[in-house]
């Protein structure tokens, strides 16, 4: 009888462990990266927030934990991501950000693609200026006329609202005015850009002069609509910092809507949006991989949030949420492929 007993006793344990194991095995497939830690950073420019909260969420239903986003600068993330003081973002713009690969080259890695080709940028003006004063290209604000329309505080100078320092497009910008003789004509504003813009939109509101520069997906092409509003303008030539003018021939494209000529010279090459993630991390963590593999965002999904972001609604967690819950059947793919990779 004892014997008996303790057969029963143990077969109910077995039987009992067998269940425990089947259940532990399966939250650990639905969640491979339970007990490990992503610090996620995301730029300053607000409009790659959307898509890094995104991301976010989509990371912590595979079960990893990721606490506040740092905000970063250009520079810092790549010197950052290669320590390992951050585990990733998803913002790279390459081949634009070409001039930090030797920041994190065999340290950090690009993976998988959040937009491809849609990372347009350049130069704008009110549409109506440049039909009035003939403005098709950079070299018109050579122009006593033309500085005259866009100076704003009465250097003398045209004002453009340009980059903050450390962004990446401030060196290209610096680049073009020294390279087609412009530094004597134009002022360039490196204020917060999301100020200096709202600044611009009110005065072209008022039915002033505005000169900027900008990207997409950016809340200013929905505020500031390409053909409708303003004009993308061209430079004279194509002249890129030396570690980017291989890609001189991107800096033109066709089809650009709103731009004064078809192809455009806007003199800069277009990117792509791309994760950027530490190398020893993604060999330890294989679900993340595929996931920044198998993932995007469409680029309408982005303006669309940048616009209403701008607009006043700025709970970004909530779009993200929204946006994972409306693509929840695409979503879901994504997230399976990358717990089988954890298997």
């Amino acid at each position: 009888m004892l014997i008996i007993q303790k057969k029963t006793a143990l077969t109910l344990g077995t039987a009992a462990w067998v269940g425990f194991a089947t259940v532990t095995g399966a939250v650990a497939q639905d969640t491979p990266g339970e007990g490990t830690t992503i610090q996620m950073a995301q730029p300053t420019w607000d409009t790659g927030w959307f898509h890094t909260e995104i991301y976010v969420q989509l990371l912590e239903e595979l079960g990893y934990n990721l606490p506040t986003t740092m905000n970063l600068d250009n520079p810092i993330f790549y010197q950052s991501v290669a320590f390992g003081d951050v585990t990733m973002w998803v913002d790279g713009w390459f081949p634009f950000h070409n001039t930090y690969l030797d920041s994190f080259k065999g340290d950090a890695e690009v993976v998988g693609a959040v937009a491809e080709g849609g990372a347009l940028e350049g130069y704008l003006v009110d549409k109506a200026s440049a039909e009035e004063l003939g403005i098709t290209s950079l070299e018109d604000f050579k122009r006593d006329e033309v500085k005259a329309a866009f100076d704003r505080n009465g250097d003398g100078k045209a004002d453009l609202v340009a980059c903050p320092p450390g962004w990446a497009c401030e060196i290209t910008i610096e680049h073009h005015l020294d390279a087609y003789d412009l530094l004597d004509h134009v002022n360039t504003i490196k204020a917060g850009y999301s100020a200096s813009m709202a600044d611009a939109v009110a005065a072209y509101g008022a039915g002033e002069s505005i000169f900027f520069y900008t990207w997409t997906p950016n809340w200013t092409v929905n505020e500031l609509v390409p053909g409708v509003d303003v004009t993308w303008i061209e430079v004279p030539e194509v002249d890129l910092p030396e570690e980017l003018m291989f890609l001189a021939d991107a800096a033109t494209m066709e089809g650009v809507e709103g731009c004064v000529n078809d192809p455009c010279m806007l003199g800069f090459p277009a990117s792509d949006i791309n994760p950027v993630v530490n190398t020893a991390f993604l060999n330890d963590n294989p679900a993340v991989r595929t996931l920044l593999e198998e993932a995007s965002i469409p680029l309408s999904a982005i303006f669309a949030q940048n616009a209403a972001m701008n607009a006043g609604d700025t709970d970004i967690e909530a779009q993200a949420a929204t946006w994972i819950e409306e693509n929840r059947d695409e979503v879901d793919v994504w997230l399976e492929a990358a717990r089988e990779a954890a298997k």
